[in-house]
């Protein structure tokens, strides 16, 4: 979802030739090129498909998920981000969770609209939420929101702090920068006009977030008519050495990246310049999306939404070569496909990705410490409509994954050495869930 609006007098249009630092507010790269985020807690668990209780449930009510005799283990704050349309959910559901027992107890929800993807600080005392407008149906004048909440760790409550626009359509991806002084957000972007882009948020030291100090827009489209007619961004993605900013244009087939330059007097100017390569392209059609890097910053791992594949990539400075292309897809299957969401295991020696579609599966991998590369563990049915995100807890002992048209999240019990996920999974009923983040509350 992603409308656009036409360029204004201080959009400035980058020539290719010129190589400088990104210094403008938004700045269009030319085409090919690229200079240019229940129910009451003791039902929480519960097999009712009804939408949450828009109040929230006592701290200290338990859900039927716990496992007789079972020892309590770590226990999390879970984050879940939701769409509102339809009424079906009011905006971010705060949980306990106990990762030795299983127990979920409901203990807040904060009211803001399609929260699709949420994102927390590293000192875990705010969070921010994209607020995803105008949707697919939605004007193309309207513009997405960035909403910044104050997060008390002790009771799980979320305060409103305050919203700006996202400039641009369809906000759908949030990241920090390394040095946690920069919100940025990847717009989708439906309609063409102004067509995908990212943008970057100063972030105040009260947690608020300011408005944007530059956008970044993409040029060009894709073979697939529909859903490549132009520039999608996805999803933005730092480096792990956090000198390099990662933009996957589902739109374009291309990886853009950026050299991350933060300006000491906090202002746009050489805060993100071209790298020499510019963007890595991929199979045309694929449609790039989300992107995730090991732990030791020698391989990432892309998903591509188009043609549901896991592209594997050796890293080294900047640069990302492809080395391998581990398809989703089941033999045989002829049904409508859509990869998504992708996480690597606490450990990295697993790695899951979402197929949506008719598909709507968790697809396990094996990663192979020597290369980096892939081999096909599983495929486990998300036992709903529509997987889009998921998350592994901290403990690697659960997988927790929404189906967005189910209204449902299945809470699947995972075994750290095999990687496999229990077939009895733990299902709660939320109104279209999206984004699952974990936060320790201690």
């Amino acid at each position: 979802m992603h409308p656009s609006h036409p360029r204004g007098a201080n959009t400035l249009v980058s020539v290719l030739q010129d190589a400088r630092p990104l210094h403008a507010r938004s700045i269009a790269w030319a085409k090919g090129l690229a200079l240019m985020l229940s129910l009451a807690a003791a039902q929480a668990f519960a097999q009712s498909a009804s939408a949450p209780a828009a109040t929230p449930a006592a701290p200290g009510a338990a859900s039927g998920a716990a496992t007789a005799g079972a020892a309590s283990g770590e226990v999390y704050d879970l984050l879940i981000g939701t769409y509102t349309g339809g009424g079906k959910s009011e905006g971010i559901y705060v949980y306990r969770f106990d990762t030795g027992t299983g127990e979920l107890s409901r203990i807040a929800s904060a009211q803001t609209v399609n929260p699709s993807y949420l994102v927390v600080s590293r000192d875990r005392n705010y969070v921010y939420a994209v607020n995803e407008l105008p949707g697919d149906n939605g004007p193309a004048t309207q513009r997405g929101g960035v909403s910044a909440f104050r997060f008390d760790r002790a009771s799980g409550q979320l305060s409103f702090l305050n919203r700006v626009s996202s400039d641009g359509n369809d906000p759908c991806y949030l990241a920090l920068s390394p040095d946690g002084k920069y919100l940025l957000t990847a717009n989708y972007s439906v309609a063409s006009n102004p067509g995908g882009s990212f943008a970057v948020f100063p972030l105040a030291t009260d947690g608020r977030v300011s408005p944007s100090v530059l956008t970044v827009h993409h040029e060009g489209g894709g073979p697939v008519k529909g859903r490549q007619d132009n520039s999608h961004v996805h999803s933005t993605v730092f480096s792990p050495d956090g000198k390099y900013l990662f933009a996957q244009d589902l739109g374009v087939d291309k990886v853009f990246a950026y050299r991350y330059t933060p300006d000491p007097l906090a202002s746009s100017r050489g805060l993100l310049g071209p790298t020499e390569a510019r963007y890595t392209p991929v199979k045309a059609g694929s449609g790039p999306r989300h992107l995730v890097f090991d732990a030791n910053g020698k391989h990432a791992y892309l998903t591509t939404e188009l043609n549901a594949s896991v592209l594997v990539f050796d890293y080294r400075d900047g640069n990302l070569t492809q080395v391998q292309t581990a398809s989703m897809i089941a033999p045989g299957f002829r049904g409508k496909i859509g990869g998504g969401a992708i996480h690597l295991s606490p450990d990295g020696r697993f790695l899951y990705a979402t197929n949506r579609g008719d598909a709507n599966e968790i697809v396990a991998f094996s990663v192979d410490p020597t290369n980096g590369h892939l081999k096909l563990v599983k495929r486990y049915p998300t036992l709903g409509k529509t997987p889009r995100e998921f998350a592994i807890d901290p403990t690697g002992r659960w997988l927790i994954v929404g189906n967005q048209e189910s209204d449902s999240a299945y809470f699947f019990r995972r075994d750290p050495q095999t990687g496999e996920l229990a077939s009895d999974p733990k299902r709660l009923s939320i109104g279209s869930p999206v984004d699952f983040k974990f936060v320790s509350p201690s």
